[in-house]
């Protein structure tokens, strides 16, 4: 399956360590931050971005943390040199 280079940067970050955090409003997604391994937030996601991971079952949240990349987001993101 191919995914759109706005997907591949971010599971690239995932990958190396990084997490999507999302804030609620009732049920409402209010705000959706990815923060890379060093802490710095990359400006590069929004809603349709996180549904599309999500849909894809690239990333996955468990027991109220923040959305992590999955053994199959791995299979989906192409390798580089610094993803370690």
């Amino acid at each position: 399956m191919d995914i759109s280079r706005a997907e591949q940067r971010i599971l690239h970050h995932l990958a190396q360590g990084g997490r999507i955090e999302i804030k609620r409003i009732g049920k409402a997604v209010a705000e959706i931050r990815c923060f890379t391994r060093d802490g710095w937030v990359y400006p590069g996601v929004d809603l349709e971005l996180f549904r599309k991971l999500k849909r894809k079952r690239a990333i996955k949240s468990s027991g109220g943390r923040p959305y992590r990349i999955t053994e199959r987001g791995l299979h989906l993101v192409r390798s580089e040199v610094d993803n370690r």
